[in-house]
């Protein structure tokens, strides 16, 4: 069983002081997945990072029916700045109740705390991992499982996941998306947070997110990290090992060429990185194949994206698309994922 998760709804997003687009990815998922349940945004000075939802006061977001505040940033290290608190309170006190899916525990910062000991309002903490997590056991389960890999972090990962399930749902296969990050739980409203757990416990956490099903049944995995990635490889590997999917899709975002975060570092080209996931999933699943590519090419143009695409499936031999644009591109992609 994963965690389920009972959130006060509508949300305001909030955004900090974020200058980063790619840390706002929980706001950024929430609106494009979760957007009849956000009302608008907030940020705070410094700010350049806007969804596009309207900017709104926490007083303003009260009088249009939010019910709480979302921490829309997933920085480095999932830490809470002092220079947010006042906001947060501001939020409490007009009536908001407080999600966080930060490393930090809203619970740990005093002034949060008090504040809402004294307002009656609610901390709610998202990235907390069900207590009494198995160590993994390397059994085959029943069902069918899909992970979505990246050549780095915050690349579309999710999204894949998420347009996956969804284009097989409309085909009139039973799937489930498989949350393992805040953002995906909060748009689910369940799932585990793969980064908060304790490692040794971590492939036994990927394997009770997708336990035993029906044989039509698939599972799409949300993936984390990238098994590359000089801080993140570890939460990777034990989703790989643990969901052992049949089927990874490998996301990657053209033109980025330096690991977020991390600028002293290369990203690795698609074909390394299904040749390296292949070899390492094959340890729990020796009949692990790649389906194809997706490309996030939100900084493309249509036509432009579409000669990308194009070019990208002719060279690597794969079904290669980019799950936001649809199409027929995509349609090949969860043609292969369910072949």
């Amino acid at each position: 069983m994963t965690s389920e998760v009972a959130l006060p709804q509508p949300y305001l997003l909030f955004l900090g002081d974020t200058t980063e687009p790619g840390y706002a990815k929980t706001a950024f998922g929430l609106r494009d997945w979760a957007g009849e349940r956000c009302v608008g945004e907030y940020a705070i000075e410094g700010a350049t990072v806007t969804t596009g939802l309207p900017h709104l006061t926490p007083e303003q977001a009260v009088a249009s029916g939010a019910k709480a505040i979302v921490i829309g940033v997933a920085n480095a290290g999932g830490f809470i700045p002092p220079t947010w608190w006042p906001a947060l309170v501001r939020a409490m006190e007009a009536g908001l109740d407080v999600v966080s899916g930060m490393h930090a525990r809203l619970r740990d910062i005093d002034v949060l705390r008090e504040a809402a000991h004294r307002l009656g309002r609610r901390l709610i903490d998202v990235r907390e991992p069900p207590a009494h997590l198995p160590i993994a056991t390397g059994k085959p389960r029943t069902g069918k499982r899909l992970l979505t890999l990246g050549t780095d972090c915050a690349l579309g990962k999710k999204y894949t996941a998420l347009a996956l399930t969804r284009a097989m749902r409309a085909r009139g296969v039973d799937a489930t998306f498989r949350a393992t990050g805040q953002t995906g739980i909060l748009i689910a409203g369940g799932g585990i947070p793969m980064d908060a757990v304790v490692a040794d416990f971590a492939a036994g956490a990927a394997e009770m997110l997708s336990p035993d099903a029906a044989e039509r049944h698939w599972d799409v995995i949300e993936g984390q990290g990238s098994l590359f990635h000089p801080a993140y490889a570890g939460v990777s590997l034990a989703l790989l090992h643990g969901s052992q999917p049949d089927v990874i899709v490998v996301c990657h975002e053209p033109g980025r060429e330096r690991v977020l975060g991390h600028p002293g570092y290369a990203l690795p080209s698609i074909e390394d990185t299904i040749e390296f996931a292949l070899r390492l999933g094959a340890r729990t699943n020796p009949a692990i194949r790649c389906a194809g590519v997706a490309l996030n090419t939100s900084r493309l143009d249509a036509g432009a994206a579409t000669r990308l695409i194009a070019a990208q499936s002719a060279r690597l031999g794969l079904p290669v698309a980019d799950p936001m644009r649809g199409g027929a591109a995509l349609e090949r992609l969860v043609d292969a994922c369910l072949s």
